[in-house]
């Protein structure tokens, strides 16, 4: 039985969360009713890693077993042609039957999108964070740096998460003005229930000069939740990539572009900004 790892993009303004669910739009439903359709047999994806709702992403990874034999592009074409516009299928891969989209990942990126300007955001409202009043980006980046290694991220979890330790490994936090955007790209292991959101929150903070550059390490080093900044909203935040081992050989999100490409772009999004 052939194992199928699909690389997926999908807007996720009008959707609940990824996760499957009884009452609400979860984006799992509609990639388990597409990849059923070709495989022509009730098929589960498993993902690797859940997003919330509003949530977007460039390049989610999930895998599943097939029942029947199809090449990479009627994998692709047929998924696609059964699943909303919001919902797009990159790429397919027949992979050995060891690979597993989450537990097999080394990590995982996300992207936090800051539109920072004073009037208000029409098109882009579902797919960032606006903040009218001016950011330093240069200093959010150094205050961010105090996150990097492994941690006890307790101040930085949701109330509501299941995760059995606070424990993760952060790789790599970024802080980037380009032009009229603060762009938040940050590497782990692993993240929390809302972690990249309150890091969000917790730098906004800075860039706004209402607390100080040491403020993130020390509200780190409190462990609790209640010390942390606010949780930033939910339309900034994208799934950016995933790493496998180079065996897999699968397809990177490095040269994913969020927005229509222009001044600073080409430089954000190049192999070396997402690992």
């Amino acid at each position: 039985m052939p194992r199928i790892a699909l690389g997926i993009e999908y807007d996720g303004s009008a959707f609940a969360g990824w996760q499957a669910q009884l009452h609400a739009n979860g984006i799992q439903t509609a990639v388990e009713s597409a990849v059923s359709f070709v495989a022509d047999a009730p098929t589960s994806v498993i993902c690797a890693g859940r997003t919330d709702a509003g949530v977007h992403a460039c390049m989610q990874v999930v895998h599943f077993d097939a029942n029947v034999t199809r090449d990479e592009r009627a994998w692709v074409m047929g998924a696609n042609t059964n699943l909303p516009e919001s919902i797009s299928v990159l790429w397919a891969r027949e992979v050995a039957t060891d690979f597993h989209a989450r537990f097999g990942a080394l990590n995982r990126s996300y992207r936090y999108v800051i539109l920072n300007r004073k009037p208000r955001p029409s098109l882009l409202r579902e797919r960032t964070c606006w903040m009218r009043e001016p950011l330093d980006a240069e200093r959010m980046h150094v205050a961010a740096q105090a996150l990097v290694g492994l941690h006890d991220f307790s101040s930085f979890r949701a109330a509501e998460c299941q995760s059995p330790t606070p424990i993760r490994k952060l790789q790599r936090i970024q802080v980037t003005r380009v032009n009229e955007y603060v762009v938040i790209d940050v590497t782990a292991n692993a993240f929390l229930h809302h972690m990249v959101r309150n890091i969000a929150g917790t730098l906004i903070a800075v860039g706004r000069r209402r607390q100080s550059v040491d403020w993130p390490g020390e509200v780190l080093q409190l462990r609790d939740r209640a010390q942390g900044g606010v949780t930033a909203p939910a339309a900034g935040l994208y799934l950016f990539a995933v790493g496998y081992p180079a065996e897999f050989a699968l397809p990177s999100a490095a040269n994913c572009s969020v927005w229509p490409p222009g001044p600073g772009w080409a430089e954000l999004n190049s192999p070396t900004s997402a690992t």
